[in-house]
């Protein structure tokens, strides 16, 4: 639904009511509305307003003699057509890069994780940059006994994994074997390692040169043929979710989801494939133990291809300008970080 769905007079109405329900969490009734926003309408249009408005699925009425309370449908209206985010001040947004700044790309996205939730008071969770979109700086093979190699794998932020891989290499080609994987995949993030190990193995050339036969073959043990490695799913926070009014069936659930690395990281990714913020309420999340909450997530990185998503889940209550703010900027504040890193 548009803002011109909406007379003028209904969206300042269920702005009032909204804003009102947020900050209180209780229901609100019309003569809230008059006396704390200057609407100059009766206590008596708004109440009719207010009765059109759930007609129309905006609002709904749990008790007879209480109050409005925003629905799903309202919220989203809402925060699509009538919420006005304010911007954080610069010394806010300094104050959030002295806290994350760190000298390393794990530690910048684990600072990144605790200043979410020390700054909403709710859960923070953060997919950490995608292994497979690290940068090889280098590669280099360490023979060991009975035919096992050691494959040292440095990436561009310096971070060093080490593969134990099968394969009986003549030691004395490993210098050869070096430099060419060196010059050929130096530079390439993993998925692009990957996909050119593939193709030059696919190349009738490679196959009689026995030092580059033998290179395309370990690329292949260390690239392709190993599993897939997942990218890391950081939770702070956890507790906040016991304070935010739940059910404690339902806060026992959702710490249950919380703990799930694969559900998150479903979650996660469609804001790595969404462009902006995004907002998901309740049912929107698809989760049935987020059926009463709200996630705030936006991906970080390259705009045109970025590396990890964070999000911010709390009640469906909760204060929606601050959080995106504060979301919005400590993404652009670990996509700068990482940057300075080498790491994007």
């Amino acid at each position: 639904m548009s803002g011109t769905d909406l007379s003028r007079r209904a969206q300042k109405i269920l702005h009032a009511v909204v804003t009102e329900y947020l900050h209180g969490g209780d229901a609100v009734g019309s003569r809230t509305v008059t006396r704390r926003h200057d609407l100059g309408l009766s206590p008596a249009t708004v109440r009719n307003v207010m009765a059109d408005l759930e007609e129309m699925g905006m609002l709904e009425q749990r008790h007879s003699s209480a109050g409005r309370v925003p629905t799903a449908t309202g919220l989203r209206f809402f925060i699509d057509s009538l919420l006005k985010v304010r911007g954080l001040t610069p010394r806010e947004k300094e104050e959030i890069r002295e806290r994350v700044i760190a000298p390393t790309p794990d530690e910048v996205v684990q600072r990144a994780s605790r200043l979410l939730s020390d700054l909403t008071q709710h859960a923070a969770v953060i997919i950490a940059p995608d292994p497979d979109q690290q940068r090889l700086g280098q590669i280099e093979f360490v023979p060991l006994r009975d035919g096992k190699l050691i494959a040292v794998l440095v990436t561009t932020d310096g971070r060093i994994e080490n593969r134990l891989i099968l394969d009986d290499v003549d030691p004395r080609r490993l210098e050869r074997i070096h430099g060419y994987l060196n010059q050929l995949l130096s530079g390439m993030t993993i998925d692009e390692v990957r996909e050119c190990v593939i193709r030059e193995l696919g190349e009738d050339k490679n196959r009689y040169d026995e030092a580059i036969s033998a290179a395309l073959r370990l690329g292949h043990a260390v690239f392709v043929a190993q599993p897939d490695r997942s990218a890391d799913v950081l939770v702070t926070g956890q507790s906040n979710l016991l304070d935010d009014a739940l059910a404690q069936d339902r806060a026992r659930d959702l710490l249950r989801t919380l703990e799930d690395k694969e559900t998150l990281v479903r979650l996660l990714d469609r804001t790595r494939r969404a462009e902006g913020l995004q907002v998901f309420l309740g049912a929107e999340t698809a989760m049935s133990a987020l059926a009463s909450s709200s996630v705030v997530a936006v991906s970080y990185g390259p705009e045109d291809q970025p590396i990890g998503a964070l999000a911010v889940i709390g009640p469906m209550r909760m204060n929606y300008g601050k959080v995106m703010s504060v979301v919005d900027v400590t993404a652009d504040t670990v996509s700068q970080l990482l940057a300075e890193l080498g790491g994007t």
